[in-house]
């Protein structure tokens, strides 16, 4: 009887070890255990023995003494053992997530605009490597003149021709402008004019021509070889029109005011859309640009 008892406490106590181990998904809940060789009727039996056991034991009459006590520690519940909380938890993990994404995302965007950064000064540099170069002319008052002479001054340079109806005037009148406004913030910029159209731009009609612009405004003349190297080290397209009966003819050409360094080196462009103050502008800022660049350079040696 004692041995059907213990194996019907030990198939409950199984029984529950099934069951917590299934809701802690520790073991299978069907694992097979090699304790338990009863065929079901002895569980059966085992189940009203006990019951009968249990009737005579706490519900008879007799003396205390010939009652059998329950062995201690069965039929009491054990209360579960709270497991300590661990320092990894999902939300540390999350929080860790969400801060090495935010890190990775701002390496990937520092990295990618480090990328633009050498990409455009590269383009930069191929552009300063394809637009300027020397030249060597003759001025309105009938003297060479060569790109050398010219170092160690901020240059705005304008290809254009004496005979131009409107534009070359319009853009000339533009870089006088920029000329007076640089001249009140006491940073000077030497004005160039250089024809395309040596042909009838001789140095008397180039004389005549910047005067009425700008007093500083220097024109330059040559022949045409001359005129020819000068323009294609600037990549200015020029090309002359049919002429009509009065041998009077347009020449179409490149409308750009160059923007040179005190090296001698190009450094922007400005077209006709560009107005006299965001040219004034523009050039300032390159102008603070290099000398930051030659103080730095300085500070090295």
């Amino acid at each position: 009887t004692k041995l059907i008892l213990l194996d019907s406490l030990l198939q409950e106590i199984i029984m529950w070890l099934r069951l917590l181990a299934s809701r802690s998904n520790l073991i299978p809940s069907c694992t097979p255990i090699k304790y338990l060789s009863q065929t079901r009727s002895n569980v059966l039996q085992a189940r009203i023995l006990r019951r009968e056991f249990i009737q005579k034991s706490y519900c008879s009459t007799e003396s205390s003494k010939d009652k059998l006590e329950r062995p201690a520690g069965v039929g009491v519940r054990k209360k579960e053992a709270k497991l300590s909380g661990s320092p990894i938890t999902w939300k540390n993990l999350a929080a860790s997530g969400v801060v090495v994404g935010i890190l990775l995302a701002f390496y990937t965007y520092a990295r990618n605009k480090k990328e633009e950064a050498i990409s455009a000064e590269r383009k930069k540099l191929i552009g300063k490597a394809k637009i300027g170069g020397g030249f060597d002319l003759i001025d309105h008052n009938g003297k060479p003149c060569k790109s050398d002479d010219f170092l160690g001054q901020w240059l705005m340079l304008y290809f254009g021709f004496t005979h131009c109806p409107d534009i070359c005037p319009e853009e000339l009148e533009k870089v006088a402008e920029v000329v007076d406004s640089m001249e009140a913030k006491k940073r000077p910029v030497q004005p160039l004019f250089i024809t395309v159209d040596p042909l009838r731009d001789g140095v008397k009609e180039v004389a005549e021509y910047v005067k009425e612009f700008h007093p500083k405004l220097i024109g330059l003349t040559g022949t045409e070889e001359m005129i020819k190297n000068a323009c294609k080290s600037y990549r200015v397209y020029y090309s002359q029109g049919p002429k009509d009966e009065d041998e009077d003819y347009i020449v179409d050409h490149t409308i750009i005011v160059y923007l040179i360094n005190p090296d001698g080196d190009f450094v922007d462009y400005y077209g006709q859309t560009k107005d006299a103050e965001m040219i004034t502008n523009s050039i300032t800022f390159h102008m603070t640009k290099y000398e930051a660049s030659n103080k730095k350079l300085l500070g090295v040696f």
